[in-house]
């Protein structure tokens, strides 16, 4: 009988405790028009409000997600057993995620696939060494790049970034026999380029050929030493690419040559290895640069980049870089 009345006071207290604060929020003013009694309270930031037009004007104008903070700070004077059953709930949560990903098909699919191999050992006989990313990066989802068996050449899916315009295109199978000046030319030629494109790059379009660089990010370094390779607008894909790293497809920023600070390159070292090299700031500065040696790693070896005066520690490989499949032993 005590029990029965001890829980029966419980019930009361709870129901209390709920109207109380009902009537706190029905004492509110609406957070969002200022006129209307509140009726909601929003689980996110506890903004009152008081219908669902406020509701959606409250999350358009300050980002609410209406979402509460799962892992927000409680003081123990504070904690009470719906705190106790929110993070054990978000506890379980948590775990059902880690199970979902060890199932997902996409994680137990393999790396690498035949083609992918095909690729990447057909760019060792043109002395390219190509990279490709695990299943699921966006950049190995819209790379479109393949090897033709009889003709024997490359269909490369390009990137173009044009700074000076804030412009970036993308071009699908090009084969690697033609010349960059010939890829370019439906972009920046004052005649030949596409009328669309002609006129969001007036900036190329107007400036005399000359004018007009290409550069390549080079890979294997560390993001705080960054270097480009300057490309040849004579000459053909499969020449500038050679003795280079390119991870999934090439990507070109083409530039003007007001703007050549901005890119460090990387040229050959007299007399050394064809993956070897060291990297300058471009002439365009008007100074001789700093001289940096970077030993772009064939493959087993490591990579290294350093002052060519000393030690190269602030400018070795970091862990977690992206590593080949074939280094891997796939």
């Amino acid at each position: 009988m005590e029990s029965l009345l001890v829980s029966k006071s419980e019930h009361d207290d709870s129901v209390d405790e709920v109207q109380r604060k009902k009537r706190k929020i029905s004492l509110a003013i609406c957070g969002t028009c200022g006129t209307e009694e509140a009726r909601y309270r929003c689980p996110g930031c506890l903004k009152h409000s008081c219908s669902l037009p406020c509701v959606k004007t409250h999350k358009s104008e300050s980002g609410c997600s209406g979402m509460r903070d799962r892992t927000a700070f409680v003081p123990i004077s504070k904690f009470d057993e719906m705190n106790l059953l929110s993070d054990y709930r978000f506890l379980e949560d948590t775990s059902r995620l880690v199970d979902s990903t060890h199932r997902d098909p996409l994680i137990l699919r393999p790396r690498t696939t035949k083609c992918a191999k095909m690729l990447m050992r057909n760019a060792q006989r043109f002395n390219l060494r190509l990279k490709l990313l695990p299943p699921g990066f966006s950049r190995r989802c819209e790379n479109s790049t393949f090897f033709h068996k009889k003709a024997g050449q490359f269909f490369w899916h390009l990137k173009f970034l044009f700074p000076q315009s804030d412009a970036v295109f993308t071009e699908r199978r090009v084969p690697d026999d033609r010349t960059l000046q010939q890829i370019l030319s439906s972009y920046v030629h004052p005649t030949e380029s596409e009328p669309i494109r002609r006129q969001r790059l007036k900036a190329y379009v107007h400036a005399p050929p000359d004018q007009v660089k290409v550069f390549m990010k080079a890979e294997n370094r560390n993001p705080n030493c960054a270097r480009y390779h300057e490309l040849d607008l004579q000459k053909s894909l499969r020449e500038n690419l050679r003795f280079k790293v390119v991870v999934e497809y090439p990507e070109f920023h083409v530039t003007l040559r007001d703007h050549c600070q901005n890119y460090a390159l990387v040229t050959q070292e007299s007399g050394a290895g064809p993956w070897v090299a060291t990297a300058t700031r471009p002439a365009a500065r008007g100074d001789e640069g700093d001289a940096v040696m970077c030993h772009a790693p064939l493959a087993g070896t490591t990579p290294r980049c350093g002052s060519a005066g000393g030690g190269g520690g602030d400018d070795e490989l970091e862990e977690g870089e992206i590593r080949g499949d074939e280094e891997e032993g796939v």
